[in-house]
């Protein structure tokens, strides 16, 4: 299976978002990842609706939408209607997370579900096969540009274990860090989609840096 590629919204230039929404249609990335933050549940604060709305106007990829946000059940049809292909959800911001996870998908979304570095792989045990995806942090949640966690590559492995083990047919994605040195290692251990903010938008040549993450092959 070839590496799916999601270039990190986090990371772009937002005085020139059309520009950027160019860059990505015609790039080979998959899909586009768009951090949401409140502020509360991690201590930043990036951008709301109205820019998904604007984005999914402009973009032709499909949406990984990644709430990094207090209740964000509240928000469900809200995404859904924004435009999310994808809505993803933190492990440890949702109570209620089996309900959650069905109302992402009765809203029409695919459903993925968010660890923090500290997180376990074990909490997913009883909601691994009714996720479309799990997304690993491999920084704290929060700020761009922070350095990887190197026990993201164990981690990884262990969910791909976990995946397997119970017939899961969720995707393992990965966030934080991702660039030159990290990004083969983590295709090796089992990572199906790789989001990259600024090793992406920040190069002097995006388009054939995400050629080059989309030639990563297990």
């Amino acid at each position: 299976m070839e590496t799916i590629i999601s270039p990190s919204l986090l990371a772009a230039n937002f005085l020139d978002l059309k520009g950027e929404m160019e860059m990505i249609n015609n790039s080979e990335a998959d899909w586009l990842h768009l951090d949401v933050m409140d502020g509360v549940f991690v201590p930043n604060i990036s951008f709301g609706f109205p820019v998904i709305e604007a984005v999914a106007k402009a973009c032709r990829k499909p949406l990984d939408v990644h709430f990094m946000i207090v209740q964000p059940e509240r928000y469900v049809q809200q995404a859904a209607k924004a435009g999310a292909m994808l809505m993803n959800v933190h492990y440890e911001a949702c109570t209620h997370l089996h309900r959650t996870i069905q109302e992402i998908h009765a809203a029409g979304m695919k459903a993925g579900v968010t660890l923090n570095p500290s997180t376990p792989v074990s909490v997913l045990e009883e909601i691994i096969r009714d996720v479309d995806m799990v997304l690993l942090m491999s920084v704290n949640p929060g700020f761009g540009g922070q350095k990887f966690i190197e026990n993201t590559i164990d981690k990884v492995r262990r969910l791909k274990e976990l995946i397997e083990k119970t017939g899961s047919k969720a995707l393992i994605e990965v966030d934080g860090g991702v660039q030159q040195d990290t990004a083969p290692r983590l295709v090796e251990a089992g990572v199906d989609v790789l989001v990259s903010g600024s090793y992406v938008f920040k190069a002097t040549d995006p388009i054939a840096t995400i050629h080059w993450l989309k030639q990563l092959k297990k």
